[in-house]
């Protein structure tokens, strides 16, 4: 299965590498979308069918935190997998996410097999179902 994906930071460059980690760890993506602050993710998400959401919580306009609230409060939104890609590292945050809704936590920086690893169990997929990618690099 591919999987529609919004990429929500307040860094262009980081969504880039994010994109190019998914691209190349074997995760399979069928569009990508970006937004830069939780208020652009909220209109994405209102125009396109959207399957995972990740996110940063640091954001100028509307945090990780309020656009966490936002689709925990849509009920069409509500059950969509969000996961949290920050350099947070503060657990009292962290627990607070996962209690909106977040589906996985993940700290900056990150190796693209995690991020992979953490998406297959928030999506509920088997490593056979994902092709193998580069798990060789860091990002």
């Amino acid at each position: 299965m591919s999987y529609n994906v919004l990429l929500v930071d307040d860094s262009a460059s980081l969504r880039k590498v994010i994109r190019k980690i998914l691209r190349t760890s074997g995760f399979h993506m069928n569009e990508c979308f970006e937004a830069s602050n939780g208020r652009e993710a909220l209109q994405v998400l209102s125009r396109h069918w959207i399957d995972l959401v990740l996110t940063d919580i640091h954001m100028p306009e509307m945090d990780g935190f309020e656009l966490l609230e936002a689709i925990s409060r849509n009920e069409i939104w509500r059950d969509l997998p969000v996961v949290l890609v920050t350099t947070e590292s503060n657990p009292g945050r962290q627990r607070r996410a996962m209690e909106l809704g977040a589906r996985g936590y993940i700290r900056k920086p990150f190796r693209p097999e995690e991020l992979r690893s953490l998406l297959m169990r928030v999506l509920g997929e088997t490593h056979e179902s994902m092709a193998n990618g580069d798990e060789g690099c860091d990002f």
